[in-house]
């Protein structure tokens, strides 16, 4: 069996523990179960993305992984395979002013500190924030799922 893309540098996962994930063989039947066909593309994207645990990227962000690990595909093959990721379960959008779309590699519940000076999302550990008494539902309508980002930045360094 073949090798997985070349990666250059080390990814930089939101728990900051580099902690391999899904190795490259185990991306296709991640794939699979998931009900996608295991193409090419899915495959190379999917082994950047799970290949070094939780991590929070943009389509940009894949593609220019994709680009360094010498892949060649469109950007809107990366966005076409990040939304069907999303689609299937695999990945967690996060939408950030309008036109941002982040995608998570943990998809279970969890909170994000958005890092406004070096544009990152973190993930909030977990038992920081205490529980949230959710709003009822309107009628006829059930609560799927709860985000809460939290932006920050740097503060003003004192004279």
């Amino acid at each position: 069996m073949s090798a997985g893309p070349r990666m250059i540098s080390p990814v930089k996962t939101a728990s900051g523990s580099g902690l391999p994930g899904c190795s490259f063989a185990n991306v296709r039947e991640r794939l699979q179960r998931a009900g996608l066909r295991p193409t090419r593309q899915r495959i190379a994207i999917g082994w950047l993305l799970f290949g070094k645990g939780d991590r929070h990227v943009t389509a940009e962000k894949v593609f220019d992984e994709v680009r360094t690990g010498k892949v060649h595909m469109s950007l809107a093959t990366v966005y076409n395979t990040l939304h069907q990721f999303s689609e299937a379960g695999l990945l967690r959008e996060i939408a950030l002013y309008g036109s941002t779309v982040w995608y998570d590699t943990n998809t279970g519940p969890h909170y994000h500190f958005y890092v406004a000076d070096s544009d990152e999302l973190i993930d909030i550990p977990s038992g920081m924030i205490s529980a949230l008494e959710l709003p009822q539902a309107p009628e006829g309508m059930e609560v799927i799922g709860v985000d809460m980002i939290v932006r920050v930045k740097s503060k003003p360094q004192k004279a």
